[in-house]
């Protein structure tokens, strides 16, 4: 006998691609399939646009949020075909979307995802469930981050106070205390990959640094990297969250112009910020973290890596060595926050997001009948 199968996916902050998992819900929990697609050009483009503040043309979102539903739907139905399951066996598919804003500050916080569950559902005939993150937020949290439970399911341990790095366009930390009596937390740390691969797009026309092989050609500005650690969002306690509203070309213009950097050293610069800032986040909330486990594309930048390492004063790995895929564990968090959904259980935790209390999340959009 095996546990419940079901689908995560997720488009994260970078734009990058489509993350998909087929997770069994068991004891323990078992990836029984990952993969990632490339999102198409086209789409890419108008979904990084929607992102920026000042884009907000109904006409283009309600396009956007259509097609990547579509596409969504069509990538579900294609990886279950390639891993032998009909759609008889997925109880459901967990579909975080794409999310084009996040305002979970100021008198009326918001937060949007897009991507159209109606079209996932009807494409693959499966129970689709979408957008979590607002009940959370109509509950006084942040919507953000909510893959925090799903960590300590896999990584928790009572034998070290670890923590799990999110690596993504935004950076995000889950605090796992060995104690079973203390509460996990979590929280935004700043920008992840978005500076740099938005610089790198910029700068040389390539949607990333691979490897992070051109930030190793350049040198720190310890000038400019003073100046963005003073950034407001950084000092703030948790609980919080942040996007690409922020942290943006934007926002790195504003406090660059005064410098005579060249590209590389700025890309260098940028690396070691993202470093930086996580170190100093858990320095200041998480002293006593013995183990750091990294995830999410930023793993495979080699220059952060090694950044995170010199600077952390602590063992740092990737949550592959701890036996998960670093690039699939959002979209394995997605699929398990569905099966809470269905199930009638909460998928946030209020110690993260700061919500009023436990909450089940997300819209239920069945599928069709069979």
């Amino acid at each position: 006998m095996t546990g419940p199968l079901y689908v995560g996916a997720i488009s994260g902050t970078s734009v990058d691609g489509l993350d998909l998992a087929l997770l069994e819900v068991d004891d323990p929990l078992c990836l029984r399939g990952a993969k990632t697609l490339d999102m198409p050009e086209a789409l890419r483009e108008t979904l990084l646009l929607l992102g920026q503040p000042g884009n907000d043309d109904i006409d283009t979102l309600g396009r956007a949020d259509q097609a990547l539903g579509v596409f969504i739907g069509q990538a579900v139905k294609d990886f279950l075909t390639e891993l032998g399951q009909p759609a008889e066996a997925i109880v459901a598919i967990g579909s975080h979307g794409q999310t084009v804003r996040h305002r979970p500050d100021g008198d009326q916080p918001f937060t949007l995802q897009i991507g159209d569950p109606n079209q996932i559902a009807e494409i693959t005939g499966i129970t689709t469930v979408a957008d979590f993150r607002r009940r959370d937020m109509a509950a006084g949290g942040q919507g953000a981050p909510l893959v925090p439970p799903f960590h300590a399911a896999l990584f928790g341990s009572s034998s070290e106070n670890r923590a799990v790095l999110n690596l993504g366009g935004i950076a995000n930390l889950t605090l796992l205390p060995a104690d079973p009596a203390r509460s996990i937390s979590g929280f935004d740390t700043g920008p992840g990959n978005g500076l740099m691969d938005e610089w790198t797009l910029q700068e040389r026309h390539r949607p990333f640094d691979e490897q992070g092989a051109w930030a190793a050609t350049g040198r720190v500005n310890e000038t400019l990297l003073g100046i963005l650690l003073e950034d407001p969002y950084l000092n703030r306690p948790p609980p919080k969250s942040t996007g690409r509203e922020h942290y943006n070309l934007k926002w790195l213009a504003d406090r660059k112009s005064e410098l005579p950097e060249d590209a590389a050293d700025t890309q260098a610069t940028l690396c070691a910020f993202t470093a930086e800032s996580v170190v100093r986040a858990l320095q200041r909330w998480a002293p006593g973290t013995q183990r750091l486990l990294v995830c999410g594309g930023g793993r495979l930048n080699k220059t952060l890596m090694q950044a995170l390492s010199e600077r952390a004063n602590l063992p740092v790995a990737t949550t592959d060595a701890e036996g998960f895929d670093g690039d699939s564990i959002e979209a394995a968090a997605f699929a398990w926050l569905a099966h809470q959904t269905v199930s009638g259980l909460p998928g946030n935790e209020p110690s993260v997001s700061g919500a009023r209390g436990y909450r089940v999340l997300g819209a239920i959009y069945p599928g069709i009948p069979r």
